[in-house]
């Protein structure tokens, strides 16, 4: 059902298309309707797509895995996570540094395999992502670290993210104590950092205005997607509803019961 969004056509005529994930094709381990039909659909018309998630703690490997666990095909090629931009920024930034980190453990490959050596002792950055296993130690040393100077990072600023029992803390929920307690302000490069919007318009070879950008949330998906230059399209499937839309002062150009909608 289209709840706002004059002709979905418009929509379906685009070449490319950037997907969340959490809230958008699944729920945890629960794939949400609809999204089988849509990845047969860009498939059979040849449009190009790329899941972007602000997620840290899986690499495209693992999603690739999870999707055929729910009996989808789509290649880890299509698939690019906020570790990925995470590392990406730092090596840039300042390549060969150091890094003290909170989060699972692709986000540590991610990093490694960019260049950067993990340090607990005087590292040049604190990077902090979604994790399981955070804990007062964990947040004691991150903060003792920003105090002497290690500059802070958040892999995403999400504050939850939906799963099969509703919603759970994420990367910023995780990185404000750190904030509050330093007096440190995190600079984030997950959605919406239109760093990481760039970069998924570069992996697909395609100009914004030829792309659409795809989310649940409208503090992260849909302000990225209007920031780079994308048409949005907000499902209502995760975290926001119709009600949390209008607490923004900007709105989707479309918005839609799931992701599934633009197949039918």
């Amino acid at each position: 059902m289209i709840y706002f969004g004059k002709d979905i056509e418009e929509i379906r005529k685009k070449k490319a298309f950037i997907c969340d994930m959490d809230g958008v094709v699944y729920h945890g381990n629960e794939i949400i309707p609809g999204v089988k039909e849509f990845i047969a659909w860009v498939k059979k018309h040849k449009k190009k797509f790329l899941f972007l998630t602000n997620n840290s703690g899986k690499s495209p490997k693992e999603l690739e895995t999870k999707l055929s666990r729910m009996g989808l095909d789509v290649d880890e090629s299509h698939f690019y996570t906020s570790a990925q931009a995470t590392a990406r920024f730092l090596s840039l930034q300042s390549p060969g540094c150091s890094a003290f980190v909170v989060g699972e453990p692709y986000l540590y490959n991610a990093l490694y395999s960019a260049g950067i050596t993990i340090n607990d002792y005087d590292p040049d950055y604190v990077v902090i992502g979604e994790t399981y296993n955070y804990n007062l130690d964990a947040m004691c040393k991150a903060m003792r670290l920003v105090e002497k100077g290690a500059r802070l990072i958040g892999t995403n600023s999400d504050l939850t993210y939906p799963n099969e029992e509703g919603n759970v803390p994420a990367c910023r929920a995780l990185v404000s104590p750190l904030e509050l307690t330093t007096g440190v302000q995190a600079y984030y490069v997950g959605k919406p950092n239109p760093l990481m919007m760039r970069t998924a318009l570069h992996m697909m070879n395609v100009h914004s205005a030829d792309a659409v950008m795809i989310g649940d949330r409208m503090d992260t998906d849909i302000i990225a997607g209007i920031e780079s230059g994308l048409a949005s399209v907000l499902v209502l499937t995760g975290v926001s509803d119709l009600e949390n839309i209008k607490k923004f002062p900007y709105r989707p150009g479309y918005i839609l019961d799931k992701l599934g909608d633009i197949a039918e």
